[in-house]
C-alpha cells in the first residue's frame, strides 16, 4: 500500500512533468513534416468527424500533433482538447466562444515551434475558413481557397500565393467529402495538397 507521503510525491512529480511538458518552449521546425503522413492522417480525422467517432478523432489528432508538429505527450493532448472545444462551439454556431480555444491551440503550436507566427491571427483565419466552408452553398469556391492560403501564409511567413495549389487541392477534397465521400479520392487530394505546401516551405 502506498503511503500518503509517497502518494503526494507521485502527484507532485506528475504535476511537474505535465507543467514542463505543456509550457516549456520547443524549437520544432514546422516545415519539417511528412506530407504523405499528414494527408493520410487528415483523411482519417475527416472520416472520424463525419462518422461521429470522437475518441478516434481525438487520438488521431494527438498522433498528428506529436509525430508531425513536434508536440510532446501532454501538450498534444491539451491542444487536441482545445481543438475539440472549438469544434463543439462552432457546431453550435457560437462563433465568439470558438475563438479562445483556437487561440490556445495555436499558442501551443507556436510554443512548440521555431517558426514565428501570430497565434491570435492564425486562430481568426482558422475560424474564417470554417465559416466560409459552412456557408459554401452561397459562397464562391475562391473564397475558401483564399482563406486556406492566408492561414498558411500566416503560419509560414510566405505570400498567400505560394499556397494556391495547396488550398485548391484541399478545397476540392472538402467538396468531395461534402458530396458523400469517396475517401480514396479525398486522401489522394489531401496528400497532393500537403505535398504542394511542403514543396513551397522547403525551398
Amino acid at each position: 500500500m502506498i503511503s500518503l507521503r509517497k502518494g503526494l510525491a507521485i502527484v507532485a512529480g506528475l504535476a511537474l512533468w505535465i507543467s514542463v511538458d505543456v509550457y516549456r518552449p520547443l524549437d520544432h521546425d514546422l516545415r519539417q513534416f511528412d506530407p504523405i503522413t499528414v494527408g493520410r492522417l487528415e483523411t482519417r480525422l475527416w472520416r472520424s468527424y463525419t462518422d461521429h467517432e470522437r475518441l478516434k478523432l481525438f487520438l488521431d489528432l494527438t498522433t498528428l500533433l506529436r509525430t508531425q508538429y513536434g508536440m510532446p505527450f501532454w501538450r498534444s493532448n491539451l491542444a487536441a482538447f482545445q481543438a475539440a472545444r472549438a469544434a463543439l462551439s462552432f457546431q453550435g454556431s457560437d462563433y465568439p466562444s470558438t475563438i479562445p480555444p483556437l487561440r490556445t491551440f495555436f499558442a501551443l503550436l507556436q510554443r512548440s515551434s521555431s517558426t514565428q507566427f501570430r497565434s491570435d491571427e492564425a486562430a481568426a483565419l482558422e475560424l474564417e475558413w470554417w465559416i466560409i466552408h459552412r456557408e459554401r452553398d452561397w459562397r464562391p469556391a475562391w473564397q475558401l481557397e483564399s482563406a486556406l492560403a492566408r492561414l498558411q501564409a500566416e503560419l509560414y511567413g510566405l505570400p498567400a500565393s505560394s499556397f494556391a495549389e495547396h488550398a485548391r487541392r484541399r478545397t476540392e477534397a472538402m467538396h468531395v467529402r461534402d458530396g458523400g465521400g469517396d475517401w480514396a479520392r479525398i486522401e489522394d487530394l489531401l496528400v497532393k495538397s500537403w505535398t504542394s505546401l511542403h514543396e513551397q516551405v522547403s525551398r
